[in-house]
């Protein structure tokens, strides 16, 4: 690696700007010999480029992505001009039964996103109307998350707030004629709706459909008051069984569920449904565009209806594409599968797309929402590979986080012909791109360490790193290094150490020839307390294939056996203590207001040069640095040398 090359890392082009519009000829003919013109005369004007090395991709990143376009153009731009309002009111409506996942990230950016933009409010409104998967540590997840990925909720409600006004609806219902309670067994009901797939026979009616509004408030007042277990009694909307839409079939509006609510109590022994929670709540809080993922593209038919026929305000719903990621799953049902089995450490495992998860991982808030801003929104399934993902992360870090030099593994290399007290101060730039980084001093000393993929015992003419009789540069450090012996381990074969020559001209000149490679390096001075030592821990895909529910025996089958490589034995440079002290990197979304010295392990994020970007994890405990790569260089994959 050349000493320029050292950071990989180009800044951002300005958007390319359009030439005016020329004047059209007024001919075909005449518009070929004008184009024809005009590139002889560019030809005549510009030198030609110089050749590329053969052999060399030039590295150009692209143009860089306005943060607000997802905003501006497509889908959501469609949305607020089929209807403009002047107060834009959206929410944000989980389930507080599991952990956030990446696919939550599009929903969040796009609910309190489109709220910001175009300078309007969005609730955090928990849909909390099932109290047998609810837990408190959801709830706190969940606003923990949004906060972190830089969103304030205008107003943090719940579904539950609104179970008495809820209850008098649908008692309203019934006495129209909407509603009625039914006592059919499930297999019972889905007869009733032709079948599992709507293909066991004609649709019909249940044969309590009909029944008197007045018995079926009777017997919904029976069902609040304790008559009737689970199951046995249900209140169902009369909607439209001809219609052609599933959403239409009566669905149920009321069940029996006997497990306390967290914030009711023992108050309630009905619970409303999802389908007949979600647009009145929506209603109550006067929400102007309610936006949900294509799944509910149906249940458009049954939200409408319903806000009808209780004769409330009607919100507009609108459906977008939901993102999924390949190579992993997301299924809360399967994810506790994981964490239960002990496959994973826990819920926050840097190798799930849990959002805690990718929390823990390093990867910046500001990183998910790019991402997702580059996606950008329509109504298509979003899928993407992992590997694209973590190509949108890398390019977020390249321009946010400071480098530092990181030894996997490393060996120690002693320099003969240095004194033993021998130290000199190295000052390195957190970033050779942008100053405001600063820089920091490393101390050079006898004994410095590399890492033990940057020697080998044999050279060879395609290795240009450290080798017996070669010179190799040490970065920044004004003069090469020469290997002139190296001790093994008998019993490993492994080497143990490595002897050097300090190639400084004893004529006391500056002139040398230049190595034409350049590798990182830690020096050992304890009076500097470096090395810093550190537990390094490589995350690889969990799974080895891109659709692991579908592998022979079930995705539990697929795990990958090394998706976590640990190196208890790494070394890091001590720059790490200053990037501790200004962290977070970068101070950008739910991070950028931490004060310093009191954000979370996470934000201490930076690239271990030639290795990968990493971050600190919360395992580490005064002097025990753990970090976990957040993900690799770009370069690892065609490594060669």
């Amino acid at each position: 690696m050349d000493e320029n090359d050292e950071i990989n890392s180009v800044a951002l082009p300005e958007r390319p700007k359009k030439d005016g519009d020329a004047l059209e000829p007024r001919s075909n003919r005449e518009k070929s010999k004008l184009e024809k013109a005009q590139k002889k005369s560019q030809a005549a004007k510009e030198p030609k480029p110089a050749p590329a090395k053969k052999g060399k991709v030039p590295n150009v990143p692209a143009a860089p992505i306005d943060p607000e376009s997802m905003f501006k153009e497509g889908f959501l731009k469609s949305v607020y001009n089929e209807k403009p309002s002047e107060r834009v009111v959206t929410r944000f409506p989980p389930e507080p039964n599991g952990f956030l996942h990446i696919g939550h990230s599009k929903a969040i950016a796009i609910n309190f996103g489109f709220a910001r933009y175009r300078h309007g409010i969005c609730y955090l409104r928990f849909d909390d109307t099932n109290p047998e998967a609810e837990e408190e540590k959801y709830f706190t997840a969940i606003e923990d998350m949004i906060q972190w990925l830089g969103f304030t909720p205008y107003k943090v409600t719940y579904s539950s707030d609104n179970f008495d006004k809820l209850y008098e609806l649908a008692e309203a219902l019934i006495r129209k004629v909407g509603a009625y309670v039914c006592h059919c067994t499930d297999t019972e009901i889905k007869l009733q709706k032709g079948g599992e797939k709507g293909t066991a026979g004609p649709r019909y009616a249940c044969p309590h459909r009909d029944r008197p509004p007045e018995e079926s408030l009777t017997e919904f007042r029976a069902m609040k008051d304790g008559k009737y277990k689970p199951r046995e009694a249900f209140l169902r909307m009369k909607q439209d069984l001809t219609d052609g839409n599933p959403q239409m079939w009566d669905l149920a509006a009321y069940r029996i569920l006997e497990k306390p609510h967290h914030r009711t109590g023992h108050k309630w022994r009905i619970y409303p449904t999802y389908d007949f929670t979600h647009c009145l709540c929506d209603s109550f809080e006067d929400i102007s565009h309610s936006l949900c993922t294509t799944e509910f593209q149906l249940s458009r038919a049954s939200y409408e209806w319903l806000c009808d026929a209780v004769e409330v305000y009607k919100p507009m719903q609108r459906e977008y594409g939901r993102l999924n990621l390949t190579g992993t799953v997301l299924s809360k049902r399967k994810l506790l599968k994981l964490v239960e089995d002990h496959h994973v450490r826990g819920w926050d495992d840097p190798r799930l797309y849990t959002l805690i998860g990718l929390r823990r991982r390093g990867i910046p808030p500001g990183a998910i929402l790019s991402f997702v801003n580059e996606l950008g929104v329509s109504t298509a399934l979003t899928s993407i590979q992992i590997i694209r993902f973590e190509q949108s992360v890398r390019r977020y870090l390249e321009q946010t986080v400071p480098r530092l030099m990181l030894l996997l593994d490393p060996i120690p290399v002693i320099i003969d012909n240095l004194p033993d007290d021998y130290v000199e101060d190295i000052e390195l730039p957190f970033s050779p791109k942008d100053p405001s980084f600063g820089n920091h001093i490393v101390p050079f000393s006898k004994t410095v360490y590399i890492d033990r993929t940057d020697f080998r015992e044999v050279d060879s003419k395609d290795f240009f790193r450290l080798a017996p009789g070669k010179s190799v540069g040490l970065l920044k450090v004004p003069f090469p290094i020469k290997a002139t012996s190296f001790e093994k381990d008998e019993a490993s074969g492994l080497v143990t150490v490595v002897r050097a020559h300090y190639e400084k001209p004893e004529d006391g000149s500056a002139a040398f020839k230049k190595p034409k490679t350049y590798i990182q390096w830690v020096g050992s001075s304890p009076a500097q307390c470096s090395p810093i030592k550190a537990e390094v821990r490589i995350f690889n895909p969990l799974f080895r294939s891109e659709n692991p529910e579908a592998a022979e025996g079930g995705y539990l089958n697929d795990i990958n056996p090394a998706s976590e490589e640990i190196y208890p034995n790494a070394m890091i440079e001590i720059g790490l203590e200053e990037i501790k002290k200004r962290a977070p990197w970068p101070e950008e979304e739910g991070e950028k207001d931490v004060k310093k010295g009191q954000a979370g392990w996470e934000t201490v994020r930076f690239q271990g040069l030639r290795v990968g970007y990493f971050c600190m994890d919360r395992d580490s405990k005064g002097d025990k640095v753990v970090l976990n790569r957040i993900v690799s260089l770009k370069e690892d994959a065609g490594k060669g040398s």
